[in-house]
């Protein structure tokens, strides 16, 4: 019976940012316990199996990927509703496939793992005699902030989402508007609201909580999920910050960018990014690109084609000026930044960029892959959020954590402008001398310590791990008994 491993089953909402934390988490659990790992994941359809992640995370021994299968919800939702519902909808919709790929399993799991969106499916782990964790793969302080949410009352969201008042959260610095989840500022879908308020609600019936943080990053939000003067008294189940899962450097392969950071001095280039959803309007498209050169600094830009707030934004990719420039960047821009400037149209192997000697700074939406992938390689950073909880994100990584500065135009709706885009990246670039450079390699040393045998993160994983494997030898005592 000693030799008995657990089988973890993981469920991932659609979206890389969600698969790769949850495939992280899956090959620890595997390189590290023995455990015979079962990742499902819920996309709109099957293009996601050409993924190289997916494909790499399912030729390991123990592991293995299943995509359940495509769902469709066109009919079933209306087109402007947010991404978040849509996610919700679509998770809810493959409740069935899910039940049913576990009802045929040869060897059943000892415990389901759900990111957020998927906590619906907790009630399948009831159902197998499971245990049942929730995986939040962002921040401690955003799982204090959703559940919240449950608790607040008509009140207090008024004058937060209405009046603008800052959000208070038992045993936490208050969130400014401007900072605030989506849900508090969208006014049309409706369903968004109530639908983070459900999940609020369901994170706590958890066994326990795993977040992709560790204690010495948050340990003020941490202290209140533990303590039941603050937010104890929700939680009820234990948090585990079992992070920082991040996706590893890959094999050296060369490309045209790569190629370019090895011939730069170190520390030299600013690497800019939005992540795969991260859009700016065509305005604010232009003023980073002026931004960028007027700086001098050398950078890699992952350029998306802008999108403004009507359909017309589809239409700034269509043609090219003299010298190869995209028409939504400033005519000439190629030729004036070509000796030191690259620029990347959608995608670049960010991972790899962010590990390159030759990358002294990171302007990032503040997504919490990019965030860690640019803590562990000691990158200090501009944050500029967009969406989401990235405005929480950002406001950590200036005024908590030190390593990054943000812009000060905030109010919806304005550009930052070119001056200060220079401003930022140049301060973060030569950062020798404010600091941010030297806290960001303090918390790569600390973030490298955390997962190692004896860190915080490790053996909060182990507690996971026991639990397991408690979980596992209770129920074969009870088969041997039958």
């Amino acid at each position: 019976m000693q030799t008995l491993k657990p089988h973890a089953a993981l469920l991932a909402s659609p979206g890389m940012g969600h698969l790769i934390p949850v495939v992280e988490l899956g090959k620890r659990l595997t390189a590290h316990y023995g455990f015979y790992v079962t990742i499902f994941v819920v996309a709109s359809d099957s293009s996601i199996e050409e993924s190289p992640i997916f494909g790499s995370a399912s030729a390991l021994d123990r592991l293995k990927i299943v995509l359940l299968p495509p769902v469709d919800i066109s009919g079933l939702i209306d087109s402007t509703a947010s991404v978040v519902t849509q996610l919700v909808m679509m998770m809810h919709e493959a409740l069935p496939s899910l039940r049913a790929a576990i009802s045929t399993m040869r060897a059943r799991p000892t415990a389901l793992v759900v990111d957020l969106f998927g906590t619906e499916a907790l009630a399948v782990a009831e159902k197998f005699n499971m245990l049942k964790y929730v995986f939040i793969a962002s921040t401690a302080r955003f799982l204090a902030a959703t559940i919240h949410l449950p608790t607040i009352d008509g009140q207090t969201e008024h004058e937060h989402r209405i009046m603008k008042k800052p959000l208070e959260i038992p045993g936490l610095e208050p969130v400014r508007f401007e900072d605030t989840l989506d849900l508090f500022r969208n006014q049309t879908d409706k369903s968004l609201y109530a639908e983070y308020t459900r999940i609020g609600r369901e994170i706590p019936t958890a066994d326990g909580i795993l977040v992709n943080t560790w204690q010495d990053l948050e340990p003020s939000t941490m202290h209140a999920l533990e303590d039941d003067k603050f937010l104890g008294r929700v939680t009820k189940a234990p948090v585990y910050p079992v992070g920082p899962l991040v996706r590893p450097v890959g094999p050296n392969s060369k490309s045209e960018v790569m190629n370019w950071l090895d011939m730069q001095p170190v520390e030299s280039v600013i690497y800019v990014s939005f992540g795969s959803g991260g859009t700016l309007s065509a305005e604010q498209t232009a003023e980073l690109a002026w931004g960028l050169e007027l700086s001098q600094q050398r950078f890699v830009w992952v350029v998306h084609p802008p999108m403004d707030d009507d359909a017309s934004g589809n239409f700034f990719n269509g043609s090219n000026g003299q010298d190869g420039t995209p028409n939504y960047l400033p005519e000439g821009f190629y030729t004036r930044t070509h000796d030191r400037g690259v620029v990347v149209p959608m995608w670049a192997p960010q991972t790899e960029i962010l590990a390159h000697e030759s990358v002294g700074g990171f302007v990032s939406h503040c997504g919490w892959n990019s965030t860690l992938e640019s803590i562990v390689n000691g990158v200090p950073m501009v944050a500029w959020p967009l969406y989401a909880e990235q405005g929480m994100n950002a406001a950590m990584l200036v005024e908590k954590l030190g390593m990054a500065v943000r812009p000060r135009t905030r109010a919806a709706g304005r550009a930052v402008g070119r001056e200060e885009i220079a401003e930022m990246v140049n301060s973060v670039m030569k950062s020798k001398g404010n600091g941010m450079r030297t806290r960001a390699k303090e918390l790569q040393r600390n973030a490298t310590g955390v997962v190692r045998k004896g860190g915080s993160s490790h053996n909060s994983l182990t507690q996971v791990a026991r639990e397991c494997e408690v979980k596992l030898y209770s129920l074969s005592a009870k088969a041997l008994g039958a």
